[in-house]
């Protein structure tokens, strides 16, 4: 059977590929247009498979929240250059996986996940549409960290110099303001929710350099302690959420933006691409 350019062009459209992968293909395939795509495919796993020890520096996460929603998620995806983070394919797969985690079964491991059917396509798997994307691209993608959150939530992704997502679990509140706690997440990055959720051997450290500062200052050890504790407050401030400033307004704490919004933020996620 002849192959026209006509037959490749079409080709091409459906699979992204490039024209003489496209044309021999067809050729292989005897015009077939289906058979020549399913070649393709098989091609391209035994390209994936001998790529799939390379590193994947870059990438995303995608991101699936709102604070009437019942739960949401926070997925990381990896591939191995800056410039595929910002192909809009990827993008949508980043966050399909995301929306998947929050609305579908649930996942342990990222195969689990890979294995569900894609919310923007019912029709394959997320595997396959990672696959497909490979496909057309030709970078390994790798999903990393995932995590789902059970309740309203909100979040923030920033893809700036430090590549970070941010997902809140709250009850209350808005969109609005839930993604604003988010942001001031990924711009001072508290070290803890609460006061009571700091690690005590790291409020342990703090103390006790507070209390030597104090005593070398010549301050008479009897109001030492009580100097220390006053003390103490700004080193919460600088590490604790909710009682970090708010960078939107440093006249009030986190904690209490979120209470005049009507909302209370029961836990977060903090990841940075590249930082376990």
């Amino acid at each position: 059977m002849s192959i026209t350019a006509a037959d490749v062009k079409r080709l091409r459209e459906r699979t992204g590929l490039p024209m003489m992968d496209c044309k021999s293909a067809l050729n292989e395939a005897g015009g077939d247009e289906e058979q020549a795509i399913e070649l393709l495919r098989k091609r391209g796993q035994k390209i994936l498979s001998s790529r799939s020890d390379r590193e994947t520096a870059f990438g995303r996460f995608g991101l699936y929240c709102g604070t009437n929603l019942p739960c949401g998620a926070i997925v990381e995806l990896k591939c191995e250059s800056a410039p595929v983070t910002t192909n809009e394919e990827f993008i949508k797969l980043a966050n399909d996986l995301a929306k998947q985690l929050a609305v579908g079964p649930g996942a342990a491991t990222a195969d689990e996940l890979l294995d569900q059917a894609s919310p923007s396509n019912p029709n394959v798997t997320l595997r396959e549409q990672m696959n497909e994307l490979f496909n057309r691209i030709r970078e390994v993608f790798n999903v990393g960290r995932m995590k789902r959150v059970e309740g309203g939530t909100g979040g923030y992704i920033h893809n700036s110099t430090t590549v970070s997502g941010v997902l809140i679990g709250v009850e209350g509140g808005s969109d609005d303001a839930a993604r604003a706690v988010s942001m001031h997440i990924a711009a001072m990055r508290p070290q803890s929710l609460s006061v009571a959720d700091l690690d005590p051997a790291i409020v342990a450290k703090e103390r006790s350099i507070l209390r030597e500062a104090a005593l070398a200052e010549g301050k008479p050890e009897n109001i030492v302690d009580k100097m220390v504790e006053g003390r103490l407050k700004n080193f919460y401030a600088e590490s604790v959420l909710l009682e970090q400033p708010f960078v939107r307004d440093d006249k009030q704490t986190v904690g209490e933006f979120a209470k005049a919004n009507g909302m209370a933020v029961k836990q977060y996620i903090h990841w940075e691409l590249g930082v376990e």
